[in-house]
This record gives structure tokens, C-alpha cells and sequence, in this order.
């Protein structure tokens, strides 16, 4: 059963404009969503910086020292359908993450379509990744989950954890979760995110814009997929579990309940956003001091 905070949720964005429709306007949506996440409230961090990596922008968060201190970067990437949302936007969810891991976290400004189509916000993440030093941990939402796979199955060996929170990972769009009563207009939705970020039809088989292609799963470290119940991405995420597993790599899949997607940054609206935090936190935080 769809959660009442989920069905509220659902019943509040009824009225907007879908990205695929003609009067759909990009630059106001993203304005939006920045005026929208400077009005949250926000998690007091030791630190918060913005600097630049391999020449990509990006902002780095200390935790408050409530957490016992554990070495290790988590390098955080936004979700947003790879078109939309930005470091701003996700600045009270990077807060949250340092708080509760007790690491620091890398949170990239990667570059967006369709001003930049794909590979580029590989080649962005890629440059990040090559400047941190010592434990590497993984992890995104969405979008930003598909490109933590993508930067995990890119550079073997180098990240301890994989942290992916309902990854977006099939630009084919054919799995049954897209048919559910509650999401079944998403899957146009959906399509117009990949029309945007892949640069050609070409693109839409290559294992680093679609990773469940790739024959390199069983190299991955631990990984955590957590996905929604009323989600249309839920079975490719928990498609991605039964083939890790399968692989014989550590992976737990979490489905949470009477959830829908885009729970995850919105703790004043939804009561599961915490304890995903947390299970997202301290799965990484295990895996941070891995030998």
C-alpha cells in the first residue's frame, strides 16, 4: 500500500508540467530547485568548502564530530535524471550524509545535459575519483547511482563501498515496476532523461550509460541498493542485486515500503528518509576501514 506521506507527495506534483511536455522550461525548473533547497533547513557540518578536482567543482563537507571520526571520502552524486539538481540542491542531503558517516563528503558538481550530453559527466566523476586519496566510498541517488556504478565498474579495486539509493539504470524503460497504477505516466518521463543525456542512439548500449550491461559486475565491492516500492526504477535496482549477487560480490537490497521515488532527500516530508540515511551511513562507514 502507498505510505499517506507518499500519496500526499504524489497528489502535490498532480499539477506540474512533466519534463517531456513542450512547455517544460529547464532554467526555471533548476531556479526552482535551488530557491526550493536554500529555504531547508540545514544540519550544522565542522566544514563546508567549495573547491575544485581534476578541474570539476565540487564541495566538501567535515562531520560535526558527533560521529567517531573514520577516515574515509564518500564522493556523493546528485540525482536528477543527470539534467537536474546541483551541489546547492543537495547541500542539506551532503550535510546529513558527513553527520551520519562521520566521513567527509565529496559532493561533485558534475556537468549536466543536455548543455553536456554523456560521457562527460563521466569524465567528470572520473577526475574526482583520481584526486581522492586513501578510502573511497560511492554513492548516489538516481541518477548519481548510476554514475557511482559506473565510477566503481570504471576504476576496479579502488572504492571500498558502493552506496546506490533507487538507481536509475536502463534507458530501455521495459521493466514491470514502469506499469504500476501509482507511476505508470513515468515512463515518458523517464525516456526524456535518457533522450537528454545520451548523445546518441549508440550510447544507449554502452556499459558506462547503462551499467546493467556490463560484464564487469562481479569485480564490484560492497554494494548497498535500496529501493522504492512504488518506484518505477525498483526492479532494475533490485535487478542489480539478484545479478551481484549471483556474482558472488556482498550486496543487500532494501525495498522500503509504501515508498515512492525521491524519498530519500526529503526527511521533513518523508519518516523513512532518516533511517535510509542511517542505513546508507553506516553501510558505508563499515565497509570505509575495509584492508
Amino acid at each position: 500500500m502507498l505510505h499517506p506521506q507518499a500519496r500526499r507527495a504524489l497528489d502535490r506534483s498532480a499539477g506540474e508540467v512533466p519534463v517531456h511536455h513542450p512547455d517544460f522550461d529547464l532554467a526555471a525548473e533548476r531556479e526552482a530547485s535551488q530557491r526550493a533547497a536554500a529555504a531547508e533547513a540545514r544540519e550544522e557540518v565542522a566544514e563546508a568548502v567549495d573547491e575544485t578536482r581534476g578541474g570539476v567543482r565540487c564541495r566538501r563537507y567535515e562531520p560535526d564530530g558527533s560521529e567517531t571520526p573514520r577516515t574515509g571520502t564518500v564522493v556523493h552524486l546528485h540525482g536528477g535524471g543527470f539534467v537536474l539538481n546541483d551541489v546547492e540542491v543537495h547541500d542539506a542531503s551532503a550535510r546529513r550524509l558527513a553527520n551520519r558517516s562521520g566521513m567527509t563528503v565529496l559532493s561533485v558538481d558534475y556537468r549536466r545535459p543536455p548543455e553536456h550530453r554523456f560521457p562527460a559527466a563521466v569524465e567528470d566523476v572520473d577526475a574526482v575519483v583520481a584526486s581522492v586519496e586513501g578510502p573511497l566510498l560511492l554513492h548516489g541517488d538516481s541518477a548519481g547511482a548510476n554514475l557511482a556504478l559506473v565510477a566503481a565498474l570504471r576504476h576496479p579495486g579502488r572504492a571500498a563501498a558502493l552506496g546506490l539509493v533507487y538507481p536509475f539504470l536502463d534507458p530501455r524503460g521495459e521493466w514491470p515496476s514502469y506499469a504500476l497504477e501509482e507511476v505508470r505516466e513515468a515512463g515518458p518521463v523517464m525516456a526524456w532523461f535518457w533522450e537528454q543525456y545520451a548523445a546518441s542512439p549508440a550510447d544507449l548500449d554502452d556499459p558506462d550509460l547503462a551499467p546493467l550491461l556490463s560484464e564487469h559486475l562481479g569485480a564490484l565491492p560492497p554494494t548497498l541498493v535500496t529501493t522504492a516500492e512504488y518506484d518505477p526504477l525498483r526492479d532494475e535496482g533490485e535487478a542489480l542485486v539478484d545479478r551481484l549477487a549471483a556474482a558472488g560480490v556482498p550486496v543487500v537490497g532494501t525495498r522500503y515500503l509504501g515508498q515512492t521515488h525521491g524519498f530519500w532527500r526529503h526527511p521533513s516530508v518523508f519518516e523513512a528518509a532518516e533511517p535510509l540515511m542511517g542505513q546508507v551511513a553506516a553501510f558505508l562507514r563499515r565497509h570505509a576501514s575495509r584492508p
